[in-house]
């Protein structure tokens, strides 16, 4: 009986044949017709079922997943992540793309081309991707979506802020109070790109968004310090970061575990890429989304802040053809900042410069920028020794944090190239026993290190509302302390009178939304090598504070005497230099 239920659903094609005969021979005119096409369908299908179940054993036996795409929901976003001339030659379909994972379905998945265009995409979109086995006819079905292309409105994969927008939003939002007005009658799409807009316009680095017990606070870090920007009732908190989740590709059924991911904002001059981060909290995840501004990444040599002697120090160190130059400070300093700089001066059409960043945060035109991957075993060593069988010139390395890869790029320095990396240390004359507490050779480290940076990031006072800044005797007596080692030459230069110092603050107006101070300057010290430091170093004997009294009596301005130097001038207030710088 079971027998033949079984056949009876699942026909062979000996019973289809003598089913359409029959058929043939009753049924005469439009029903002989009509049993032809059901036969040919049937043959169709079991034909098609066939080829799935052939391209899923020929997966397994590749140890590779196996994908049936009829009926998969492939946006034009995504089809379009391969091109189509590309897709038609390979046979290859990207079929998911979160900004996070990326997916693609092949019919000849062990080919080198495709899995070369898979590595290619997972750096563009900064993705874990896998390739998947499909079936030709898979392939087929999803290469017509191709054709529905050109009758699909403008696509647009991120945040799209019109000009039109800005300018609005710019006549409509000049405070934080503007904004947390507005915002609570807007709906949630427009809440969204309004913040987005209001933290572009108000120079801010990152966008905070945190569920509270009572409320949702939208908070900005404009020039590196948090300010309370607006508010909105903790029942919008759903819809507002399912709007985000949306936007960067994650999850939003996903609320317990961390998710990181990225979308793009296009704006007249480019484009700002956005990193975002969810985090799980005790009232709902917490949501911090990273603008990385173009205009940082073009920020030329000139435009870092630095002043002189350190500035005809540095400039020399960088056209030098070898040795490393070593940038240090904490997260937030602006150690890349001053990296990307360096490279863009020494960007030139005869120079080869190769970069190992985690991550890749801005792209350089005419550099090669690598970024490593840990999951794959891709680290700073061991994407060092690739990058020096490229013949560069130039290598920049985003860090420096263990004994390997300090011994790489020290051997590098010491064959002909100018290497340029950071390091976490309180101050220049802090590297050097840094990297002997790592296990770096003295030997090799002292012919090997050009330069020491040190540097931090201090507020500039807004110049709407500068106002004379009255210090109490016990801070213009530590003033006076700090400047009065200066050496005569650099006191010449500032116009350091002692006895006759005065000092500015920003008083606070609508122009810097009362924060009294509008964008950052960078303050510095630079330690060139000398013939002391490196004797020194080969003597195995070295303590900070021995290096920076060296460094010093050299003509060594410190960070704080160079605040200082631009507190005297107006640029900055006293509180910031040393408040960042001690």
């Amino acid at each position: 009986m079971s027998d033949s239920i079984n056949k009876m659903a699942n026909p062979s094609i000996d019973d289809l044949l003598k089913q359409y005969s029959s058929n043939r021979s009753s049924t005469p005119g439009v029903a002989t017709e009509e049993a032809k096409e059901k036969f040919e369908e049937k043959m169709s299908e079991i034909a098609l079922k066939e080829k799935e179940k052939i391209a899923q054993t020929k997966a397994a036996e590749l140890d590779i997943p196996y994908i049936n795409l009829k009926g998969f929901p492939i946006s034009p976003e995504t089809l379009t992540s391969i091109p189509k001339e590309i897709a038609e030659k390979l046979k290859i379909i990207c079929f998911l793309n979160t900004g996070t994972e990326i997916r693609i379905g092949a019919v000849n998945p062990e080919e080198d081309q495709i899995k070369e265009i898979l590595l290619s995409l997972e750096d563009k979109f900064h993705s874990h991707g896998e390739i998947y086995l499909i079936s030709e006819n898979s392939f087929n079905l999803a290469f017509k979506l191709y054709a529905a292309l050109p009758t699909i409105k403008k696509i647009v994969s991120g945040v799209e802020i019109s000009e039109t927008d800005l300018e609005k939003f710019s006549e409509e939002i000049k405070s934080f109070k503007d904004l947390n007005e507005k915002i609570q009658k807007a709906n949630i799409t427009d809440i969204v790109t309004m913040v987005i807009a209001s933290s572009i316009q108000a120079r801010s680095s990152d966008i905070h968004i945190e569920a509270e017990e009572k409320d949702i606070k939208i908070r900005f870090r404009v020039d590196g310090v948090l300010a309370d920007a607006a508010a909105l009732p903790k029942g919008q908190w759903s819809k507002v970061i399912s709007r985000i989740k949306l936007l960067s590709g994650l999850k939003i059924n996903v609320t317990d575990i961390p998710q990181d991911g990225r979308f793009t904002i296009f704006v007249k001059d480019g484009k700002i890429d956005v990193r975002v981060s969810c985090l799980p909290t005790s009232y709902g995840e917490s949501v911090v989304m990273r603008l990385l501004m173009p205009s940082t990444a073009g920020l030329g040599f000139d435009g870092l802040g630095l002043w002189e002697p350190a500035f005809s120090q540095l400039k020399a160190q960088t056209e030098r053809p070898n040795g490393m130059i070593i940038t240090t400070g904490p997260t937030g300093s602006g150690k890349t900042t001053t990296l990307y700089a360096i490279l863009n001066k020494l960007n030139e059409p005869g120079v080869k410069i190769i970069t190992l960043e985690d991550p890749v945060e801005y792209k350089l035109a005419g550099i090669n920028q690598s970024q490593v991957d840990y999951s794959r075993d891709y680290t700073f060593a061991k994407g060092l020794k690739s990058i020096l069988r490229q013949d560069p010139d130039v290598v920049m390395v985003g860090e420096i944090r263990d004994i390997e890869t300090a011994d790489i790029a020290i051997q590098a320095a010491l064959t002909g190239h100018l290497v340029i990396s950071t390091i976490h240390t309180n101050s220049a004359s802090g590297a050097i026993p840094r990297f002997m507490s790592m296990g770096v050779k003295p030997f090799l480290l002292a012919p090997a290190l050009n330069a020491v940076i040190g540097q931090r990031l201090v507020r500039k006072i807004c110049e709407n509302c500068k106002v004379e800044d009255k210090l109490d005797a016990e801070i213009m007596t530590r003033v006076k302390k700090t400047l009065e080692t200066l050496s005569k030459e650099v006191k010449e230069k500032y116009k350091v009178d002692l006895e006759n110092l005065k000092f500015l603050r920003g008083a606070g107006c609508p122009e810097c939304n009362n924060l009294g101070y509008k964008g950052r300057i960078g303050i510095y010290e630079i330690m060139i090598m000398s013939a002391e430091i490196e004797k020194i170093i080969l003597s195995g004997e070295i303590s900070e504070y021995q290096m920076q009294d060296i460094a010093t009596k050299a003509g060594m301005v410190t960070m704080v005497q160079d605040g200082l130097l631009k507190a005297l001038a107006g640029v900055t207030s006293v509180s910031e230099v040393f408040e960042a710088a001690e």
